[in-house]
């Protein structure tokens, strides 16, 4: 077709075309497969995007944060015990100089508070790439090199310093990795007990039904915070931290395969009398074979669901028993035990700044439950394409 008839046609041809694009999408809709079909309803899901994102930059800080931290967890700046944030600046009395920061000299007034104030002449610029404290970068090999920092120089603290006048930017960065993986590890523990325990008791049914549905009312007729904390009680204290970190772990899931395992088991209640079951069944295949083959598959993507809404669970737990002292042990660091340290309420309101890890729990839990959601109606059969 020219573009003189084109033109001529005018609107007719546009709705035709606009009809057999309709035509091409609804085509493609009834031929997509079940993962294509989830992937097309999720990506409508705008908030669970943006908390994919957030959550894989969380997730490059944790495998990174040696290089992304200026400084060493236990490396401490004499003479700046509880410094408060950094305030970067870009203009001097010169003009426009690019992002720097003040020097600070310690005091007390009046009533003895510890007090910080900029020294003009002291400028420190903020470079990338820099040298500071040697670390072993995912011990493969040693190095100094930092994302940014102003040198040995001088001194930034994003986020302030501690009690001890340790940079709590640094501490927060390097907590990320304990508190992130801790929920990830222990979501898979608890996804595999599930699974197992909750597909032997819908399958076969009867007196061992029967029993692990009466030690699941056991394990979640106890609340879930004291259990916690007897269970990581019982964990010897002069265990280092990577053993205390898998201790907590177990503990952790211990009880958070009993809500995915009673799932399981309601769905292949269900199913095991369906005709195909049967069909499975007369043929010889192995009972092993049909739960993981024919029936576990029916509903994987609740279970994918299920998990990335557990794993906030976990956090939650683990920085809560960090927090008082029964979770992760110093020199380890998460974001449990960054909080210790704002367990007074007067430490608080004098250095508001060492909340700051609580808004990392907080800000990783929505995105995972934003995320869950997005999961969720994604993987409903009844949601409108």
């Amino acid at each position: 077709m020219t573009e003189s008839v084109r033109h001529e046609a005018g609107p007719a041809v546009e709705a035709a075309e606009s009809a057999d694009v309709s035509d091409r999408e609804k085509q493609e809709l009834y031929t997509a497969s079940q993962r294509q079909l989830i992937w097309r309803r999720f990506r409508r899901h705008r908030l669970a995007q943006v908390s994919i994102v957030m959550l894989a930059l969380l997730y490059v800080l944790a495998a990174f944060a040696e290089f992304i931290a200026p400084y060493e967890t236990s490396h401490d700046f004499k003479g700046f015990v509880y410094a408060p944030p950094a305030k970067i600046h870009l203009f001097d009395e010169d003009g426009f100089v690019g992002p720097f920061v003040y020097g600070l000299k310690g005091g007390r007034d009046e009533s003895y508070q510890r007090i910080f104030e900029e020294v003009k002449e002291e400028q420190y610029p903020v470079r990338l790439f820099v040298r500071g404290d040697s670390y072993e970068f995912w011990g493969l090999f040693e190095t100094d090199l930092h994302l940014f920092g102003v040198g040995e120089e001088g001194q930034i603290f994003l986020f302030g310093t501690d009690r001890l006048g340790r940079d709590l930017f640094s501490r927060v960065i390097y907590g990320t990795r304990i508190s992130l993986t801790i929920g990830l590890v222990g979501v898979f523990l608890s996804f595999v007990l599930g699974l197992i325990i909750g597909g032997i008791s819908g399958y076969f049914g009867g007196v061992v039904d029967e029993v692990i549905q009466r030690l699941i009312d056991l394990l979640v007729s106890i609340p879930q915070l004291p259990l916690w904390m007897a269970l990581a009680a019982a964990v010897p204290r002069e265990w280092d931290s990577i053993q205390t970190y898998f201790a907590i772990t177990v503990v952790l899931s211990i009880v958070g395969w009993a809500g995915l395992a009673r799932t399981v088991r309601g769905r292949l209640l269900s199913l095991r009398e369906e005709d195909f079951t049967v069909a499975a069944r007369v043929s010889g295949v192995s009972e092993w074979r049909i739960i993981t083959k024919h029936l576990l598959p029916l509903f994987a993507s609740y279970i994918v669901v299920a998990i990335t809404l557990s794993v906030p669970g976990m956090i939650i737990g683990e920085t809560s028993l960090s927090f008082i002292g029964l979770g992760i042990q110093p020199p380890a660091v998460s974001w449990g035990t960054l909080l210790q340290d704002s367990q007074m309420i007067a430490n608080v309101a004098l250095h508001p700044w060492l909340l700051i890890p609580a808004l990392f729990v907080i800000v990783t839990v929505l995105m995972f439950n934003f995320m869950g959601d997005g999961l969720r109606d994604a993987a409903d059969p009844y949601s409108i394409n």
